[in-house]
Protein backbone atom coordinates (compact mmCIF):
# COMPACT_ATOMS: atom_id res chain seq x y z
CA UNK A 1 0.00 0.00 0.00
CA UNK A 2 2.84 2.47 0.60
CA UNK A 3 4.43 1.46 -2.38
CA UNK A 4 1.40 2.40 -4.34
CA UNK A 5 0.73 5.93 -2.57
CA UNK A 6 4.70 6.61 -3.29
CA UNK A 7 4.04 5.63 -6.57
CA UNK A 8 0.67 7.55 -6.86
CA UNK A 9 2.16 10.49 -5.54
CA UNK A 10 5.43 10.43 -7.85
CA UNK A 11 2.89 10.11 -11.06
CA UNK A 12 0.71 13.20 -9.74
CA UNK A 13 3.43 15.11 -9.25
CA UNK A 14 5.28 14.13 -12.58
CA UNK A 15 1.90 14.95 -14.32
CA UNK A 16 1.52 18.68 -12.80
CA UNK A 17 5.16 19.12 -13.38
CA UNK A 18 4.34 18.43 -17.09
CA UNK A 19 1.50 20.00 -17.30
CA UNK A 20 2.98 23.48 -15.57
CA UNK A 21 5.85 23.13 -17.79
CA UNK A 22 3.56 22.93 -21.34
CA UNK A 23 1.72 26.07 -19.51
CA UNK A 24 4.59 28.55 -19.47
CA UNK A 25 5.53 27.47 -22.60
CA UNK A 26 1.99 28.54 -23.89
CA UNK A 27 2.36 31.62 -21.49
CA UNK A 28 5.91 32.45 -22.34
CA UNK A 29 4.66 32.59 -26.26
CA UNK A 30 2.46 35.37 -25.38
CA UNK A 31 4.46 38.52 -25.48
CA UNK A 32 3.60 42.10 -25.14
CA UNK A 33 4.92 45.49 -25.02
CA UNK A 34 4.21 48.25 -22.04
CA UNK A 35 4.58 51.44 -22.14
CA UNK A 36 6.98 53.22 -20.11
CA UNK A 37 7.54 57.53 -20.25
CA UNK A 38 6.24 60.87 -18.73
CA UNK A 39 2.28 61.34 -17.88
CA UNK A 40 1.78 64.88 -17.86
CA UNK A 41 -1.79 66.62 -17.29
CA UNK A 42 -4.02 69.24 -15.38
CA UNK A 43 -6.40 69.19 -12.47
CA UNK A 44 -9.55 70.36 -14.51
CA UNK A 45 -11.16 70.63 -11.09
CA UNK A 46 -9.16 74.03 -10.62
CA UNK A 47 -10.35 76.01 -13.74
CA UNK A 48 -14.04 74.84 -13.31
CA UNK A 49 -13.66 76.36 -9.97
CA UNK A 50 -12.44 79.82 -10.89
CA UNK A 51 -15.66 79.98 -13.68
CA UNK A 52 -17.88 79.23 -10.70
CA UNK A 53 -16.67 80.44 -7.66
CA UNK A 54 -16.16 84.18 -7.69
CA UNK A 55 -13.41 84.48 -4.72
CA UNK A 56 -11.02 81.51 -6.23
CA UNK A 57 -8.46 81.11 -8.57
CA UNK A 58 -5.94 78.10 -9.05
CA UNK A 59 -4.71 75.79 -11.94
CA UNK A 60 -2.34 73.03 -11.07
CA UNK A 61 -0.35 70.74 -13.07
CA UNK A 62 0.76 66.75 -12.91
CA UNK A 63 3.15 64.56 -13.85
CA UNK A 64 4.32 60.88 -13.43
CA UNK A 65 6.81 58.90 -14.69
CA UNK A 66 6.98 55.15 -14.35
CA UNK A 67 10.34 53.51 -13.28
CA UNK A 68 8.96 49.75 -12.94
CA UNK A 69 6.04 47.96 -13.16
CA UNK A 70 4.13 49.50 -10.05
CA UNK A 71 5.84 51.81 -9.30
CA UNK A 72 5.91 55.58 -10.26
CA UNK A 73 7.51 58.90 -9.53
CA UNK A 74 4.66 61.76 -9.73
CA UNK A 75 4.18 65.41 -8.64
CA UNK A 76 1.84 68.49 -8.82
CA UNK A 77 2.75 72.15 -8.96
CA UNK A 78 0.38 74.93 -8.80
CA UNK A 79 -0.71 77.90 -7.50
CA UNK A 80 -3.93 79.46 -5.69
CA UNK A 81 -5.22 82.34 -4.86
CA UNK A 82 -8.51 82.62 -2.13
CA UNK A 83 -10.73 85.02 -0.43
CA UNK A 84 -12.45 84.06 2.41
CA UNK A 85 -15.08 86.12 4.20
CA UNK A 86 -16.26 85.32 8.10
CA UNK A 87 -18.28 86.18 10.56
CA UNK A 88 -15.00 87.35 12.47
CA UNK A 89 -12.62 87.99 10.06
CA UNK A 90 -11.82 88.73 6.16
CA UNK A 91 -8.86 87.84 4.39
CA UNK A 92 -7.48 86.85 0.92
CA UNK A 93 -4.00 84.45 0.32
CA UNK A 94 -2.07 83.64 -2.99
CA UNK A 95 0.98 81.74 -3.48
CA UNK A 96 2.65 79.04 -5.08
CA UNK A 97 3.00 74.97 -4.14
CA UNK A 98 4.80 72.09 -5.12
CA UNK A 99 4.22 68.18 -4.04
CA UNK A 100 6.52 64.92 -4.79
CA UNK A 101 6.29 61.54 -4.22
CA UNK A 102 5.73 57.93 -5.11
CA UNK A 103 2.42 56.14 -6.60
CA UNK A 104 1.94 52.08 -5.98
CA UNK A 105 -0.40 50.76 -8.60
CA UNK A 106 -2.28 47.97 -6.43
CA UNK A 107 -4.08 47.25 -10.30
CA UNK A 108 -3.47 43.77 -12.08
CA UNK A 109 -4.18 45.27 -15.63
CA UNK A 110 -5.02 42.96 -18.37
CA UNK A 111 -2.86 42.28 -21.50
CA UNK A 112 -2.79 45.09 -23.29
CA UNK A 113 -4.35 47.72 -20.67
CA UNK A 114 -2.46 50.21 -18.51
CA UNK A 115 -4.88 51.68 -15.93
CA UNK A 116 -4.32 52.60 -12.29
CA UNK A 117 -5.95 52.17 -8.96
CA UNK A 118 -3.25 53.46 -6.80
CA UNK A 119 -1.97 54.92 -3.32
CA UNK A 120 0.72 57.46 -2.98
CA UNK A 121 2.43 59.72 -0.74
CA UNK A 122 3.91 63.06 -0.87
CA UNK A 123 5.55 66.13 0.59
CA UNK A 124 4.01 69.53 0.26
CA UNK A 125 5.40 72.97 0.35
CA UNK A 126 4.13 76.10 -0.08
CA UNK A 127 5.40 79.36 -0.46
CA UNK A 128 3.01 82.36 -0.18
CA UNK A 129 1.20 85.54 1.01
CA UNK A 130 -1.78 87.01 3.23
CA UNK A 131 -3.94 90.23 2.90
CA UNK A 132 -5.86 90.40 6.10
CA UNK A 133 -8.98 92.88 5.05
CA UNK A 134 -10.09 93.15 8.64
CA UNK A 135 -11.50 91.49 11.82
CA UNK A 136 -13.66 91.72 14.89
CA UNK A 137 -12.45 91.74 18.56
CA UNK A 138 -14.73 89.23 20.38
CA UNK A 139 -16.63 91.24 23.45
CA UNK A 140 -17.91 89.27 25.91
CA UNK A 141 -20.33 92.31 27.80
CA UNK A 142 -23.70 92.49 26.17
CA UNK A 143 -23.51 96.76 26.22
CA UNK A 144 -20.17 97.01 23.93
CA UNK A 145 -20.85 95.73 20.09
CA UNK A 146 -17.75 94.23 18.76
CA UNK A 147 -15.31 96.05 17.34
CA UNK A 148 -14.80 95.88 13.90
CA UNK A 149 -11.22 96.80 12.97
CA UNK A 150 -9.93 97.25 8.80
CA UNK A 151 -6.32 96.58 8.06
CA UNK A 152 -4.50 98.88 5.89
CA UNK A 153 -1.13 99.87 4.65
CA UNK A 154 1.76 97.50 5.51
CA UNK A 155 0.44 96.44 8.38
CA UNK A 156 -2.15 94.03 6.82
CA UNK A 157 0.21 92.11 4.34
CA UNK A 158 2.29 89.29 5.42
CA UNK A 159 4.85 87.78 3.05
CA UNK A 160 7.32 85.26 3.16
CA UNK A 161 4.73 82.83 4.86
CA UNK A 162 5.13 78.78 4.38
CA UNK A 163 3.63 75.55 5.09
CA UNK A 164 5.19 71.47 4.72
CA UNK A 165 2.54 68.75 4.98
CA UNK A 166 2.62 65.09 4.26
CA UNK A 167 -0.27 63.84 2.00
CA UNK A 168 -1.81 60.28 1.07
CA UNK A 169 -3.50 60.06 -2.29
CA UNK A 170 -6.05 57.41 -3.23
CA UNK A 171 -7.25 57.74 -6.69
CA UNK A 172 -8.03 56.07 -10.31
CA UNK A 173 -6.35 56.57 -13.50
CA UNK A 174 -8.03 55.39 -16.47
CA UNK A 175 -6.88 55.20 -20.36
CA UNK A 176 -9.78 56.55 -22.60
CA UNK A 177 -8.34 57.19 -25.75
CA UNK A 178 -4.42 56.23 -26.81
CA UNK A 179 -1.97 57.81 -23.87
CA UNK A 180 -5.61 60.24 -22.67
CA UNK A 181 -6.09 58.79 -19.51
CA UNK A 182 -8.75 60.70 -16.92
CA UNK A 183 -8.26 60.46 -13.28
CA UNK A 184 -9.59 61.26 -9.78
CA UNK A 185 -7.75 60.88 -6.17
CA UNK A 186 -9.05 61.71 -2.64
CA UNK A 187 -5.66 63.80 -0.08
CA UNK A 188 -5.49 63.15 2.70
CA UNK A 189 -3.14 66.01 4.55
CA UNK A 190 -0.75 66.32 7.69
CA UNK A 191 0.61 69.56 8.48
CA UNK A 192 3.92 69.16 9.87
CA UNK A 193 5.44 72.93 9.80
CA UNK A 194 4.57 76.04 8.90
CA UNK A 195 5.56 79.79 8.99
CA UNK A 196 2.89 82.17 10.60
CA UNK A 197 2.46 85.71 10.01
CA UNK A 198 3.50 87.97 13.50
CA UNK A 199 0.44 88.30 15.93
CA UNK A 200 -2.01 86.06 13.27
CA UNK A 201 -2.62 83.03 11.90
CA UNK A 202 -2.50 81.15 8.58
CA UNK A 203 -5.92 80.31 7.62
CA UNK A 204 -5.56 79.24 4.23
CA UNK A 205 -2.65 78.01 2.48
CA UNK A 206 -2.26 77.11 -0.98
CA UNK A 207 -1.96 73.37 -1.79
CA UNK A 208 -3.12 71.75 1.85
CA UNK A 209 -6.46 74.03 1.80
CA UNK A 210 -8.06 75.51 4.82
CA UNK A 211 -6.20 75.73 8.16
CA UNK A 212 -8.31 74.97 11.65
CA UNK A 213 -6.57 75.97 15.35
CA UNK A 214 -7.41 72.99 16.68
CA UNK A 215 -7.05 70.42 13.65
CA UNK A 216 -3.84 69.97 11.63
CA UNK A 217 -5.97 67.78 9.14
CA UNK A 218 -6.53 68.46 5.52
CA UNK A 219 -8.59 67.19 2.46
CA UNK A 220 -9.08 67.75 -1.31
CA UNK A 221 -10.28 65.83 -4.02
CA UNK A 222 -8.78 66.32 -7.62
CA UNK A 223 -9.90 65.28 -11.17
CA UNK A 224 -7.33 64.98 -13.60
CA UNK A 225 -6.84 64.72 -17.55
CA UNK A 226 -3.23 63.26 -18.51
CA UNK A 227 -1.25 62.65 -21.56
CA UNK A 228 1.57 60.20 -21.66
CA UNK A 229 4.17 60.55 -23.80
CA UNK A 230 5.86 57.37 -24.35
CA UNK A 231 9.59 57.04 -24.15
CA UNK A 232 10.25 53.02 -24.28
CA UNK A 233 8.76 49.86 -23.76
CA UNK A 234 10.06 46.98 -22.13
CA UNK A 235 8.40 43.25 -23.52
CA UNK A 236 6.59 41.05 -21.52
Amino acid sequence: MSKYIISSFLLFTIAVTWGQENTDVINDSIVYKERYGLRVGVDVSKPIRSILEENYSGLELLADYRISKRLYIAGEIGNEKKSITENNVAFTTKGSYFKLGVDLNTYRNWVGMENMIYVGIRYGLSKHEQRLHSYSIYNTSQYWEESVISEGGENGNFTGLSGQWIEFQFGVKAELLRNLYMGVNLQLKRLISEERPENFDNLYIPGFNKVLDDNTIGVGLSYSIMYQIPLYTRTK
